[in-house]
């Protein structure tokens, strides 16, 4: 009977889909407290070690936690549970509106949990399933062709990963994620080591998403429903950054730190790009949209200080780019849901039609300052800590590049207060007349989200912390003082 009521009962679906989302939250709670920083290292391991077994061929059902990802866990737990409320109004086909929305948490939190590469590979997959279908069937505007030209870059980046995994596979015999830095260190390559790590990076960058391979994100978000907008923009795009991380630096050390450069570069691109595009934006979604291209330049800014000065590399700048990812999926969520919920109320995203909101619904007025004025890093909300770690790690290491990044933040500044003034500020509208505030059911994630966003810019060290351990057992795994201090000698050998 009860099985028989979930099915029919759209009611019963939204209920069960928020209790699953609240206990997602709660196991990611557990996990990020639970997680023991002085240890370190791998926890909480699920592991099947002959999950699948063919002759030589072997793969485990491995999953696990560490400093990079805990936090990550954390974010996912709390994006999904905002996702979910701000599901609440879907009225078509709600059964599998809320089935897609679980298997796509599901997934994602896979991502992050992963330590074995071909479970990775197929977790990474399975999200472009859900993500298909929500565009298409509960989108708007073209959502066909936006939920195509999603599938067709993240399928053909996905394709570069299988490549790239299988020759490492073949080259060490292992997808085991944490062997594979020691095995790539000693095994004779089959193609160059530089080919396997371009092909598992632009995987990662079409996720980011990097320039040019971003064209897909501005549509997908344009024409996405506002809880998948959460998401996508929150958790998805953190996936990018989170591969980067766990296998181009972790497994890739001498590779990465020559490429540096050429990263730093495009960081800059994406963050100076992004931001002047985000200015010529009239619709509330494409803003954000374009601004989250920009502010994800930022990650690979702090990635690129892996490079290092002086013979020695801080953990400043990747701890920065993780933390930039943390803090942009929680100020990305907020900004996406008062979006929506702007637009279920007002029935228009342009930014010209808009006009003395604040008045009419002071609480959602509060709720955009409180997102753009964190997206800009205003002091004592999370995007500021973030992005100070990024120009501290990045500026001794790439010095113009981190100066003209920085022009990102005064160009955010504009859009974000020219975006806020227009729409809640100056005269009111009379057709507003009659619009009402957010509901109570709308203040539980909106509330979650702006007390997360000022708790870390408050206190940073309860996320920076756990983000710094897990650094600093790469950097130092990965031999970068002694790969830094080589490369340096060779450059004077070659001076000379």
């Amino acid at each position: 009977m009860l099985i028989a009521t979930l099915i029919t009962n759209p009611t019963a679906v939204r209920y069960f889909a928020g209790s699953v989302g609240l206990m997602e939250l709660a196991l990611g709670l557990f996990i990020f407290f639970r997680y023991d920083t002085a240890k370190g290292g791998v926890q909480l391991i699920d592991k099947v070690p002959d999950w699948i077994s063919v002759g030589s061929f072997k793969a485990q059902y491995f999953l696990g936690v560490d400093g990079i990802s805990t936090p990550l866990v954390l974010l996912t737990g709390v994006l999904g549970m905002v996702a979910i409320f701000a599901s609440w109004g879907i009225n078509h086909r709600v059964r599998e509106y809320f089935i897609w929305m679980l298997i796509l948490q599901t997934s994602v939190m896979g991502v992050f949990t992963a330590l074995d590469f071909l479970l990775f590979f197929i977790l990474w997959e399975i999200e472009l399933v859900p993500m298909f279908f929500l565009i298409s069937m509960w989108g708007s505007g073209r959502r066909e062709y936006s939920a195509m030209k999603f599938l067709i870059y993240t399928f053909l980046g996905s394709a570069f990963m299988l490549v790239g995994i299988v020759a490492l596979f073949i080259m060490t015999g292992t997808f085991d994620m944490t062997e594979l830095p020691q095995e790539i260190a000693t095994a004779a390559p089959i193609i160059p080591i530089g080919l396997i790590f371009t092909l598992l990076f632009v995987a990662f960058a079409v996720k980011l998403p990097v320039f040019p391979f971003h064209t897909w994100l501005p549509d997908a978000h344009t024409d996405a429903p506002t809880a998948v907008s959460i998401i996508l923009a929150g958790v998805l795009l953190k996936m990018g950054g989170y591969g980067m991380i766990r296998v181009s630096v972790a497994m890739f050390p001498n590779v990465i730190v020559e490429a540096a450069q050429l990263i730093a570069i495009l960081g800059l691109v994406n963050v100076l790009y992004g931001a002047v595009i985000t200015l010529r934006q009239t619709d509330l979604k494409r803003l954000v949209a374009f601004s989250s291209i920009s502010h994800m330049g930022y990650v690979l800014i702090g990635i690129s200080s892996i490079a290092g000065v002086a013979g020695s590399v801080s953990p400043t700048g990747l701890t920065g780019a993780t933390m930039q990812m943390f803090t942009h999926g929680m100020i990305t969520g907020l900004m996406f849901l008062a979006v929506g919920l702007l637009y279920d109320k007002a029935h228009t995203r342009s930014i010209p039609e808009l006009g003395g909101l604040a008045a009419r619904m002071p609480i959602l007025a509060v709720t955009f300052l409180i997102a753009g004025l964190a997206s800009l890093g205003l002091p004592g909300t999370s995007g500021f800590i973030s992005e100070l770690l990024i120009f501290l790690g990045a500026f001794p290491v790439w010095t113009w590049i981190t100066i003209l990044s920085a022009f990102g933040i005064v160009i955010t500044a504009g859009y974000i207060l020219w975006m806020i003034q227009r729409t809640m500020f100056g005269p009111e509208l009379e057709r507003f007349n009659v619009i009402r505030d957010v509901s109570k059911i709308e203040m539980i994630p909106i509330s979650v989200l702006v007390l997360g966003i000022i708790g870390v810019g408050v206190y940073p060290a309860v996320i920076s912390d756990v983000f710094r351990g897990g650094i600093n057992e790469i950097i130092s795994s990965g031999n970068f003082t002694m790969i830094i201090e080589s490369l340096h000698r060779s450059e004077l050998l070659a001076l000379k």
